[in-house]
């Protein structure tokens, strides 16, 4: 072969060999390509499976994955359940349906933190949770998502309103989402208007979405994910160690008290010094209607406060009193006055350092602590508490004063200890004040709440 036609064929062998590489490496490349694309789609699905929800695992199936209907019924007084993924609400049929397994699951939650009561009072409507095939079509669309619960049982007392609803939704919140507790839209059942129009401003400050009423609404709502069902800590208890961002009854406190009296339309005009008050005011809640724990010498009462050196003003809340109302007469008092009972859930108005005064009643010494001796003391407030003497109740004159009613409370503990207290106790008691025992109460509690008055003014 020639030297010049070796070099032409040496040339042209060269030139099919890096043709032949190109188009190799062009594979490779494509193929490499390709591998990023399914192992980025890929980590996308389990980055989508790990953040759809905040509130557990999804379950992968042959099809994708699917949201698992999960309950927690470990607790004594309520029941929470959760679906941790898309689902569609029914109102009318009080239903949250969600794509799952064939085999169809179906939980039934009574979304109200008291789920042993029989709820003679108002009804508590039962919700459904199911996961199948299908579900109904969805009509309006959520980007957040859902938390029911019930605001029927005993919501109706400004006491339950709390203890049952608002108390529970506070732990709720910042047990489920911490970091955003305002995130959740507000699904209501047993939803009257009176309640909505009472409670709207705190129902506002909680969540910053619309309520949707389980008991009006018509149309179907599409949800990212939804817990049925409030966490209660306990009667007006908030224990900080079981919440991750340790909230406490001071949170809550100063939550009701911003809602209720911080905010004004009108900014308030400065209190000249010639018109601020000159003596701490002490708030008399007073109780009528034969319900039971009326303070029989309230006259003889107002008048020793006010030798003792208080302002005095007498209040007896009422169904229709406004929030607002309530608020600003209780908020600009330095101390509060009686006897256990609903009413008393207005210390919540109170200012912290300002003295609650609790009178007990005979039988009633426990539950006065639980309701409002402990909640007051967490809430930053001068607790004190007057037990009046068996000559100064009722009951006296209604069985006795050897009857064990009077005589031994505490053997009511056999049988229905809370219908007994209810019934007997809490109905039937009314209280004739031993004035000369209860100015030294009084007594101190002028020189707390002048404190008070210093530091607040």
């Amino acid at each position: 072969m020639a030297p010049a036609q070796g070099r032409l064929v040496l040339v042209e062998s060269m030139k099919k060999c890096n043709s032949s590489a190109v188009i190799v490496l062009a594979l490779l490349f494509s193929l490499f390509l390709l591998s990023q694309i399914k192992l980025s789609s890929i980590s996308k699905i389990f980055a989508e499976i790990s953040t759809t929800s905040d509130q557990g695992p999804l379950l992968l199936t042959s099809r994708g994955y699917s949201p698992i209907i999960s309950c927690d019924r470990s607790h004594g007084n309520y029941d929470t359940c959760s679906i941790n993924g898309p689902t569609v609400l029914d109102p009318k049929t009080a239903t949250f349906y969600t794509m799952g397994p064939t085999r169809p699951v179906v939980e039934k939650v009574r979304p109200y933190p008291q789920k042993n009561q029989t709820f003679k009072v108002e009804p508590v409507k039962t919700v459904t949770l199911t996961s199948g095939p299908s579900g109904p079509p969805c009509m309006v669309q959520h980007n957040a998502p859902a938390l029911v619960f019930s605001v029927g049982g005993f919501t109706w007392n400004f006491f339950h309103a709390f203890i049952d609803a608002f108390i529970p939704l506070f732990i709720t919140l910042n047990s489920i989402s911490p970091d955003n507790p305002d995130r959740f839209v507000f699904v209501i059942a047993d939803y009257p208007d009176w309640f909505r129009r009472r409670y709207a401003d705190l129902l506002r400050r909680l969540s910053k979405h619309p309520v949707v009423s389980l008991d009006n609404d018509t149309r179907t709502h599409c949800f990212p994910s939804v817990t049925v069902g409030l966490i209660s800590h306990g009667i007006m208890t908030i224990d900080p160690k079981l919440i991750p961002n340790s909230k406490t009854a001071a949170h809550f406190h100063s939550l009701v008290h911003e809602t209720y009296c911080g905010r004004r339309r009108h900014p308030r005009r400065p209190v000249p010094a010639t018109l601020k008050p000159k003596r701490p005011r002490l708030l008399i809640m007073g109780r009528s209607g034969g319900v039971g724990r009326v303070i029989l010498n309230q006259g003889e009462l107002k008048r020793a406060a006010e030798e003792e050196g208080f302002e005095v003003v007498e209040f007896e809340s009422q169904h229709t009193t406004t929030m607002r109302v309530a608020c600003e007469l209780v908020s600009s008092s330095h101390a509060m006055l009686g006897v256990h009972g609903a009413a008393l859930t207005n210390s919540l108005f109170l200012r912290p350092g300002s003295v609650l005064v609790q009178v007990v009643g005979i039988g009633l010494e426990e539950v006065a602590e639980l309701c409002f001796g402990r909640v007051a003391k967490d809430m930053g407030l001068e607790y004190m508490e007057y037990k009046i003497g068996v000559e100064e109740s009722s009951l006296v004159d209604r069985y006795g004063k050897d009857d064990v009613i009077v005589k031994d409370p505490s053997s009511m503990d056999k049988g229905n200890r809370y219908d007994k207290i209810m019934r007997v106790y809490l109905k039937q008691q009314n209280m004739n004040l031993d004035l000369a025992r209860l100015r030294g109460y009084l007594k101190t509690a002028y020189e707390k709440a002048k404190i008070a008055m210093l530091k607040q003014s």
